[in-house]
């Protein structure tokens, strides 16, 4: 953990930065007492799908759903 006042933070902004995205935990504080925490963004993962949230939103289906088109019948 770093610790540093705003005027410190101010003038090296861009190496705290730095510092920050490598995992290192830096604290900006004012008459040193701390005030906030710098640290990266983490991106979210996506959500994997869960089985049945679809379910419902199929209203309609063609008689013909399973036919083979015309013209199509030699590569079936």
């Amino acid at each position: 953990m770093t610790q540093f006042n705003i005027a410190e933070a101010k003038a090296n902004f861009s190496s705290l930065v730095k510092k920050a995205m490598m995992g290192e935990e830096v604290i900006i504080a004012k008459d040193n007492k701390p005030l906030l925490k710098l640290s990266p963004i983490v991106p979210e993962k996506p959500k994997k799908p869960q089985p049945g949230t679809g379910k419902g939103s199929i209203l309609y289906i063609a008689d013909d759903f399973d036919a083979t088109p015309e013209g199509f019948e030699d590569y079936v």
